[in-house]
């Protein structure tokens, strides 16, 4: 995957003066060990903080070894002042977490009392209005604080990627539409950057790539991973054509940041000046980490890359579409899993999923728009979409969306794709999701969530095959623990768009809501699929 952060950790200890400093510095050592023994790239800062200018040295080692995130260790009580003051002036993610006392052999020289230390430090990063990321349990031993470490990984690749993000859209929102009619003061809030241009910009840079060079090879791969799916060959010049002007237009045009996404209008003029749907387009960069929404959905497109930076793979969007009608439950009992009928929905999509989600895709075209545009005529400005049948397995759905009052809202459920033929088109499969039907009334309805769409999943299902974001696993890529429960959680939260000072951070990914200054919220019916 590309367009996201990579992660590069230090580890920093703490330690109160009227404490031995061995203690901290033995038990950074042990955590250190631990971490490689995992398989995890962690910088260990020589310095133990014991004073302020203890927290300058180590913020200048920090630094110097390029370290993006930053984990605080407290090996006993630590000093609260020089901790806190550590996590303010570090400019980036940070982990506070506290050693676990180790035998009750050593409890008089050897016992450090980070358990009450870590109560104090949160109080003083609330007198400094910071809020780091602090792990469910945050107290343990070495090989447990590894794992923790492991888990903050994608919490910080968010947060970095979010700092760094231009969100890239062309059109105006459409007028019938009104799910993606969301402001976009909040995004500003967050620290990501729009550009926002014009269909005629659009078309432009479209026509500009005529010629390209590369254009050749991207159609060949296009051809490549279509195979058998390749029903309309004869448009992957003018597809491949489309896919080089976005990312070129991209490259040019990141200025200060440096990842991009796009939100774009797909309809209803896009396919006569353009002569395709763009959906295929849309399935491939997303699968390459740079999600592409149609319909000029900006949060969506917001929403799909925090899926694939917490993931490292890739999202789709999906519409929560349409009920799973009684006849098709009646014949799929095997597959129900114990859901209720009013646990099931189906998501569905046009055409825009990438390909690693789905079984056999093929391109085809848009039905939809075939019957507004071509009726009664073979399809032809309509062709391009990549439909299928969604791959088995679990699933988070998640959507980070702002209010008409410019609150941030999002909401995140986990269930799982069952193994039901939607018997449909576009990219689609059966959803099932404990109490969906009291999630749909009290948090979509009530909270006036639009169109949503599903989020990424790791472990594969019994017909999944390759991992991807919305084939939905079951653990967690970072810390290899599970990611969904077996009775799958439906949380909402919301807040107000305010960006508070630096080092607050969302709590765990794939675990519940996000709560921060970057996740404040609830559900749309419009959803990214993990």
């Amino acid at each position: 995957m590309i367009n996201m952060p990579k992660v590069r950790l230090g580890l920093v200890a703490v330690s109160r003066d009227c404490f031995p400093i061995e203690i901290s510095r033995k038990r950074q050592l042990r955590v250190a060990a631990e971490c490689r023994k995992a398989g995890l790239a962690v910088v260990r800062i020589p310095t133990i903080v014991e004073n302020e200018k203890d927290a300058l040295q180590a913020l200048e080692e920090v630094r110097a070894k390029n370290v993006n995130a930053l984990v605080i260790y407290l090996g006993n009580f630590g000093p609260e002042g020089p901790t806190t003051i550590l996590a303010q002036k570090f400019d980036g993610p940070v982990m506070v977490v506290a050693a676990a006392e180790e035998s009750g052999k050593d409890l008089i020289g050897g016992r450090g009392d980070a358990y009450c230390g870590l109560l104090n430090n949160s109080y003083n990063m609330g007198l400094r209005q910071l809020r780091p990321y602090v792990p469910e349990y945050p107290v343990g031993t070495p090989e447990e604080v590894a794992a923790m470490i492991a888990g903050f990984v994608s919490v910080a690749r968010v947060i970095l990627g979010l700092a760094k993000l231009k969100i890239f859209s062309f059109g105006p929102r459409p007028q019938d539409f009104l799910a993606c009619n969301a402001p976009i003061k909040p995004l500003y809030d967050l620290g990501v950057e729009v550009m926002e241009n014009s269909e005629l910009d659009l078309y432009d840079i479209f026509r500009k790539a005529e010629g390209d060079p590369k254009t050749k090879a991207v159609a060949a791969d296009m051809a490549r991973e279509l195979g058998a799916g390749n029903q309309y060959p004869d448009i992957l010049v003018k597809l491949a054509q489309f896919e080089v002007a976005l990312l070129k237009f991209m490259e040019r045009n990141l200025g200060a940041s440096e990842y991009g996404v796009f939100a774009d209008k797909c309809w209803p003029a896009f396919e006569s000046f353009f002569g395709f749907v763009p959906c295929y387009v849309n399935s491939r960069l997303a699968a390459r980490g740079i999600p592409v929404a149609c319909e000029v959905d900006i949060y969506g497109a917001l929403s799909e890359y925090i899926c694939t930076c917490a993931t490292e793979l890739p999202a789709t969007l999906l519409d929560i579409n349409n009920t799973v009608p009684y006849d098709m439950i009646a014949g799929a009992k095997k597959a129900m899993k114990g859901y209720k009928p009013t646990d099931l929905f189906m998501g569905f999509h046009c055409g825009n999923t990438p390909a690693p989600c789905m079984l056999d895709p093929a391109m085809r075209y848009q039905l939809i728009m075939h019957r507004l545009m071509e009726p009664g005529k073979d399809p032809d400005i309509t062709r391009g979409t990549l439909e299928g049948r969604i791959k088995t397995g679990g699933v988070t759905i998640f959507r980070l969306q702002s209010t008409a009052e410019t609150v941030l809202r999002s909401y995140m459920a986990e269930g799982e794709v069952l193994d039901i033929d939607p018997k449909s088109f576009g990219g689609i499969g059966v959803i099932g999701i404990k109490e969906m039907g009291r999630f749909y009334r009290h948090v979509l309805i009530e909270k006036r969530f639009p169109t949503t769409r599903p989020s990424p999943s790791t472990t594969p299902g019994r017909r999944s095959g390759r991992p991807c974001a919305c084939s939905a696993s079951r653990t967690s890529p970072s810390t290899g623990r599970p990611a969904c429960s077996t009775r799958p959680r439906t949380r909402s939260r919301s807040g107000p768009a305010v960006r508070p000072p630096r080092a607050q951070f969302p709590p765990r990914v794939g675990a519940g809501a996000f709560e921060s200054k970057y996740f404040l919220g609830s559900f749309s019916s419009r959803m990214a699929a993990l």
